[in-house]
């Protein structure tokens, strides 16, 4: 029977600008296989306008860190020779490696170019505030002389862009419309703002021809080139979802279609994401947002969170061969653009709740397992994650029974399968006192004697003739009661 999968986001905001991080990948990829994890989304591996971009200010698609581009040839991570090294490895232990695509944008021009624009209200981007056409200076005009045309000749100017931020010629930021023949506004984007094609930088013009060319045939070399098993496209609600939809379908048709991809479409509204997932025929699936903003307020409610409700209005309760859980990720650390960290004490109980269920498939924030450095730096939670990602591994699977019974205490049982010897387990949680729970896990289950994998309850619970017991939980906690690998009296 095939193991449960679990994916983890291998990177932190703050992750040093080392040049050492595909060697750290290397150096822990055996290890985090044997946690339980099956597949790393990497950090952007393209050139990013410095050595210490995280990747996300893209430069060049196809400079994997082998040119002297922006000053230095490694990535902020390390190489591209250490890269397909440290991936290979990985994927020799069985493990899938999902790179991060970023293709709404590009930043760190090599020159600048002068056009016409018009500027538009950065709260509406359908307002527009000038009275007429005016000409900028702005950075849009990609060169890649370090490549030296090697993998792609194709150069970018302000004709493949549709908006920029800023103008050079006055030293004045903005959101600036570019001008010229059929260019406008994407409709087919998330619509705050009026619409929200624009993000920042040179913002990539999706109606021109010659740039959906360019990225298809870069999106086909970028597979080719790293052996990699999926991507996590990045802001998607601010690319043409069709071609979103055109872009998967030419990756899955040229890679097969085990070949996975997941979306950061970050909205909070179930509907929203429903809606999406509608327009791109569920080519695409996505991280689970609104999921994610249920656990930050229940760690912020605490007891007053009724936890009942804690699936309500989610991607995994609707849509759940479609949702990749999360607790928390880079953006959502102290201090980034979308801040919304779940606080400490729930982290392990949010953990429980995306790695102990059927539905979604659950991805483990670097940043929780080995900790955040930046203004805010927190402490690895390995010691609490990885009982429950041996939990996933060797007990969570088979029937699952939901005891949503209590606001403040809940639980849920999965019977296990007989394929997976001594699977099985019970989950209790306590967003308050110190509770217990009885719950049915089978009558084959009589006699048995069942720890707590937290080991936060130092007890031994026996099942009843009638195969139930009753579960205990430390007050604000999550145990997880199975039967050991070993017979305990």
């Amino acid at each position: 029977m095939e193991r449960n999968h679990t994916m983890m986001q291998f990177f932190e905001w703050h992750v040093p600008a080392d040049q050492k991080h595909w060697k750290r990948l290397k150096e822990r990829a055996s290890e985090l296989n044997e946690a339980g994890i099956t597949a790393l989304w990497l950090p952007p591996v393209t050139k990013g306008q410095s050595d210490e971009d995280t990747g996300y200010g893209v430069y060049d698609l196809y400079d994997l860190g082998e040119f002297d581009q922006k000053g230095t040839v490694a990535t902020k991570y390390g190489t591209k020779q250490e890269l397909l090294e440290a991936t290979k490895h990985a994927q020799e232990l069985g493990m899938q490696i999902y790179m991060d695509v970023v293709l709404n944008h590009k930043a760190g021009a090599d020159a600048t170019e002068k056009f016409d624009v018009l500027e538009v209200d950065p709260e509406d981007r359908t307002n527009v505030l000038s009275e007429e056409p005016f000409e900028i200076e702005g950075w849009t005009k990609f060169d890649f002389e370090g490549r030296k045309d090697k993998y792609s000749s194709f150069k970018w100017n302000f004709h493949h862009f549709n908006g920029t931020d800023y103008d050079a010629a006055n030293d004045k930021s903005g959101i600036f419309f570019i001008m010229g023949e059929n260019k406008k506004w994407n409709d087919n984007v998330d619509d705050e703002f009026g619409v929200y094609d624009y993000l920042m930088f040179a913002n990539i013009d999706y109606h021109h021809p010659e740039v959906k060319e360019e990225v298809l045939s870069w999106g086909k070399w970028f597979i080719e080139e790293t052996k990699c098993d999926g991507f996590r496209l990045d802001a998607i609600k601010h690319i043409n979802y069709d071609f979103v939809k055109e872009f998967s379908q030419t990756m899955k048709a040229e890679k097969g279609e085990n070949f996975y991809l997941v979306g950061e479409f970050w909205k909070s509204e179930l509907e929203a994401c429903r809606e999406f997932l509608d327009n791109i025929d569920y080519h695409v699936d996505l991280f689970d947002v609104p999921l994610h903003y249920n656990l930050q307020r229940a760690s912020t409610e605490g007891e007053s969170f009724d936890m009942r409700t804690i699936f309500d209005d989610t991607l995994v309760q609707s849509h759940p061969l479609h949702s990749v859980t999360f607790v928390d990720n880079h953006d959502s650390q102290p201090e980034e653009a979308l801040e919304s960290w779940v606080e400490d004490w729930f982290k392990q109980i949010a953990y429980g709740l995306i790695l102990l269920r059927q539905d979604g498939y659950p991805c483990v924030f670097y940043g929780d397992y080995y900790g955040i450095n930046g203004p805010h730096p927190a402490e690895g939670k390995k010691p609490a994650i990885d009982p429950l990602l041996y939990a996933r591994r060797e007990k969570a699977y088979g029937q699952q029974d939901d005891y949503f019974d209590d606001e403040h205490v809940i639980g849920w049982v999965r019977h296990g399968s007989e394929e997976i010897e001594r699977s099985g387990c019970a989950v209790v949680i306590s967003n308050s006192e110190a509770a217990e729970k009885q719950m049915f896990v089978g009558e084959q289950r009589a006699g048995e004697k069942w720890v707590d994998l937290t080991q936060t309850v130092d007890e031994v619970i026996e099942i009843d003739e009638d195969g139930k017991g009753v579960f205990k939980v430390a007050a604000g906690s999550i145990s997880v009661w199975a039967l050991p690998e070993q017979d305990v009296e």
